[in-house]
C-alpha cells in the first residue's frame, strides 16, 4: 500500500529547475511527509533535505544554496524546489515520512530526477 506519493520527477537541463512535491496518501492518517533523499545507480540512498523537530530544515552540503524543503501541515505535503541543478543531482528521490503515532518510517516509491543536455 502506498502511504506517501511523490511528483514533480522529470528531465531538465543543467542550469534548470523542479519542484518535488510529497503527499501523504492513503489510509494511515498519521503518517507526517518530512524529508527528501535521494540515490543515484551505484550509490547509497543518501539525505538531501529534512524539516527537523520544530520545523528547523536540514541540507546536505551538496543541497545548501539551491534546494529549499517546505512543508504545509495542514495538506500533509513537504515540496522540495530545486534550482540550478547539476548533472550530479541525477538520481531517485525518495520521499520520507514518519507515523507520528508509532514512529514508524515510510518511505515513497520514488520520482527520477535526470539532468542532462
Amino acid at each position: 500500500q502506498v502511504h506517501l506519493a511523490e511528483s514533480g520527477g522529470g528531465l531538465v537541463l543543467p542550469g534548470g529547475s523542479l519542484r518535488l512535491s510529497c503527499a501523504a496518501v492513503g489510509s494511515i492518517f498519521s503518517i507526517e511527509p518530512r524529508g527528501w533523499y535521494r540515490q543515484a545507480p551505484g550509490k547509497p540512498r543518501e539525505l538531501v533535505a529534512v524539516i527537523r523537530t520544530g520545523g528547523r530544515p536540514d541540507y546536505a552540503d551538496s543541497a545548501k544554496g539551491r534546494f529549499t524543503i517546505s512543508r504545509d501541515t495542514a495538506k500533509a505535503t513537504v515540496d522540495l524546489q530545486m534550482n540550478n541543478l547539476k548533472p550530479e543531482d541525477t538520481a531517485v528521490y525518495y520521499c520520507k515520512g514518519a507515523d507520528v503515532l508509532s514512529g514508524d518510517d515510510y518511505w515513497g516509491q520514488g520520482t527520477q530526477v535526470t539532468v542532462a543536455s
